[in-house]
């Protein structure tokens, strides 16, 4: 084996690590787009749960304001 033929070796042997170092990546990013799906329809749910909880907030804002004018009409009835 020549020192040329060597040369040719080592790189090759490069090239076959740095193609399996490409794949390794390649394969990572195909298993965090598979969860992509997963996460949009966790911010879904997400999203209708905050709409869910500000609907009830607003409501309950709302009772709170009118017992507060029925608590000032009994205080200023009692007194």
């Amino acid at each position: 084996m020549s020192s040329n033929d060597s040369y040719i070796g080592i790189l090759l042997e490069e090239i076959r690590d740095q193609n399996k170092a490409v794949l390794e990546a390649v394969g990572a990013m195909q298993q965090h787009v598979a969860t992509i799906p997963a996460l949009h329809e966790n911010l879904s749910e997400l999203k209708a749960d905050v709409k869910t909880i500000k609907a009830a907030v607003t409501a309950t804002n709302a009772d709170v304001s009118g017992l507060d004018g029925r608590v000032a009409r009994l205080e200023q009835a009692a007194t």
